[in-house]
């Protein structure tokens, strides 16, 4: 009982984690990365499809993603999909393919990133501090039934507490990483 609400605290955590690092993968850092496509949708044949569903994003040159529908009447839907993303660039349609071309970040618009990726670290703090709360509030639950000794009650917490240690110093080592190639050219 008491290792699976560890393990399940575990687990909750790293889910954090996880959800963290896709989110900040979905900022632009300046360098094409295809994973700032991976919210758009595109309008095929009147369903919302995920782009990478309709067509093929491959990076030739540092700063463009070049999409490549698999249909090529597709095409303007793909367009249309990106411009009304939220992703902030415009499409370079060129009749067999898309291009984006990832502008050069100012400094003043890398430091609004860098605050913003700092921002989602922070929500991904609080979740695995709730998830640290749950496990807390279960494992005194079980010490009020009389399942745990006083003893056990605090190498458990502790046990929690060295869970959630780890999971922040992940989540700061993520945000960290994100942060330095944003601030990098």
């Amino acid at each position: 009982m008491a290792d699976q609400i560890i393990t399940n605290a575990q687990d909750k955590m790293k889910k954090a984690e996880d959800a963290l690092t896709r989110e900040l993968g979905t900022i632009r850092a300046g360098r094409a990365n295809a994973s700032i496509l991976n919210r758009v949708m595109v309008d095929y044949y009147g369903a919302a499809t995920p782009l990478n569903q309709v067509a093929s994003i491959t990076i030739p040159e540092a700063r463009i993603l070049m999409v490549t529908p698999y249909d090529k009447s597709a095409l303007e839907d793909i367009e249309k999909g990106i411009m009304e993303s939220d992703v902030g660039i415009t499409p370079a349609n060129d009749g067999t393919a898309i291009r984006l071309v990832i502008p050069q970040l100012t400094e003043e618009r890398r430091k609004e990133i860098a605050k913003n990726v700092k921002a989602k670290a922070e929500e991904g703090k609080v979740a695995v501090r709730n998830v640290r709360r749950d496990a807390m509030d279960s494992i005194k639950k079980g010490h009020k039934n009389g399942d745990y000794t006083d003893d056990d009650l605090h190498n458990l917490e502790e046990q929690v507490q060295k869970v959630t240690d780890k999971a922040i110093k992940g989540v700061d080592a993520i945000a960290a990483a994100k942060e330095k190639e944003i601030m990098t050219d």
